[in-house]
């Protein structure tokens, strides 16, 4: 960091640029948990793989968000810092 304002915006969006695959990586992998505890973990039981179904869709509902909020973010943080 030189000491500038543009230098500190530049440490801090490297940070966050750092963070955000970071949480996409810890969201996948408690997606992927959350499927194997409901469909191959607790399979015989009819409530856990309804849950499973909901928990399903509800992540990719997450996901498509997350994704369309970060690209949403470069896309302004593009425009606006070059």
């Amino acid at each position: 960091m030189d000491g500038t304002y543009a230098g500190l915006v530049g440490h801090i969006l490297n940070i966050i640029n750092v963070m955000i695959p970071g949480l996409f990586g810890i969201m996948f992998v408690y997606f992927v948990w959350k499927m194997i505890d409901s469909w191959i973990l607790h399979a015989g039981e009819e409530t856990a793989r309804e849950d499973g179904k909901k928990y399903a869709l509800i992540a990719v509902f997450v996901f498509v968000l997350a994704v369309s909020a970060w690209g949403i973010i470069r896309l302004l943080i593009n425009s606006l810092f070059g």
